[in-house]
């Protein structure tokens, strides 16, 4: 579990192909390892990878065909930049939300503009994901956890997009500032918007109902 709050800036030392896998290796550059040992799960790009390597600064990952196939991961390569966070400990402060470090799918920048000392990024997502994504509600982008601003309220292909606005202190601490029309990035929705959906029985004769949801300011 992590919070969405980057610890460090990493950059990718090496990737190295293992039986149709990717063995990546990645100089955490900042990051206090101190705490950190084999098996441990850190967060890269907002992808949970368990530490197979550990050797002074840097550390290796086992990257499985899944994650190279459903996340940003597989388009990376020596020299990237990457977003990097430890799991959370008992007793950390929880600056951002509750990440699992499960990417939900492959969002994309079709906007960016500046907006005062800010910058406003406009993300198309995948058809079927933006049900989960509210406005003021979390969103994990890259494992960065951030607040949205605004969504579409049309209908059709125009619906699949929110947007951020990111302040120089994130911009400057994630990777973010590369982003350009066209980049890929990791999406986790919140937690409690997939529970809530579950906790909705399908012929929605009993237990909790779209309108008790609505009755209660859950949904709009």
């Amino acid at each position: 579990m992590f919070t969405g709050i980057i610890a460090a800036l990493g950059k990718i030392e090496s990737l190295h192909a293992t039986g149709g896998d990717i063995r990546m290796t990645v100089d955490t550059q900042g990051l206090d390892l101190s705490d950190v040992k084999l098996g441990d799960s850190v967060a890269n790009n907002g992808v949970c990878l368990t530490v197979v390597e550990l050797a002074k600064a840097q550390l290796s990952f086992d990257v499985s065909r899944e994650s190279l196939e459903r996340t940003s991961l597989g388009s990376l390569s020596a020299g990237s930049e990457i977003n990097l966070e430890k799991a959370l400990a008992v007793g950390d402060r929880l600056g951002g939300h509750f990440v699992s470090g499960h990417v939900d799918g492959l969002g994309k920048v079709i906007a960016r503009q500046e907006s005062a000392r800010s910058v406003q990024f406009r993300f198309e997502v995948p058809a079927g994901l933006e049900r989960y994504i509210a406005e003021k509600g979390s969103i994990c982008i890259d494992g960065t956890s951030l607040t949205v601003n605004n969504v579409s309220h049309a209908s059709g292909e125009q619906a699949n997009w929110f947007e951020v606005n990111i302040i120089p202190h994130t911009m400057q601490e994630t990777i973010m500032s590369s982003y350009k029309i066209g980049t890929k990035v990791n999406l986790e929705v919140d937690l409690i918007a997939r529970y809530l959906e579950r906790l909705i029985p399908d012929n929605q004769t009993s237990g909790i109902t779209r309108e008790t949801l609505l009755n209660n300011g859950f949904i709009k």
